[in-house]
């Protein structure tokens, strides 16, 4: 293996994963490969509870996309030029976890890059979306640690 060509970073804008982002920035960096930013909108049509508020008129998954759209070119903005850098957005009634090995999958990513928010009690329970990226995976997969 030469090392990684196309890396992967799945970000839901936490400070955890800005540091995620950073990380894979470096790697992409280093091994000259394409940076992909993957945002992916869970979104669940009945279940509005947990739901952005959207401009009257205005789809909620869509304006959640745009949203998400403009978070990613500031972030891709962020990590600096010399990287090459793609960026992608999901609207999906899935969990992120699965559309994240999907993507990976479908687009033959060698590395995902993903935070690790390190949760404990009911959040390790339900599991979290690196552990289901990494049960899921078709590459290799780095979770960057949250600090504390």
């Amino acid at each position: 293996m030469n090392g990684y060509r196309n890396i992967l970073c799945a970000t839901d804008f936490s400070p955890t994963s800005e540091a995620a982002a950073d990380r894979a920035s470096s790697l992409a960096r280093s091994y000259g490969a394409r940076l992909t930013l993957l945002h992916v909108v869970e979104y669940f049509p009945e279940d509005r509870s947990n739901e952005e508020i959207a401009p009257e008129n205005v789809d909620p998954a869509h304006y959640r996309e745009g949203r998400a759209r403009e978070r990613l070119a500031a972030q891709a903005a962020r990590l600096g030029g010399d990287v090459d850098i793609a960026q992608e957005v999901l609207i999906s009634e899935h969990a992120a976890k699965y559309e994240i090995a999907r993507f990976a999958r479908d687009r033959q990513m060698d590395l995902i890059v993903v935070a690790s928010h390190g949760w404990h009690g009911v959040g390790a329970l339900l599991g979290s979306t690196a552990d289901g990226v990494l049960q899921r995976a078709p590459c290799d997969v780095l979770a960057v640690r949250a600090t504390e």
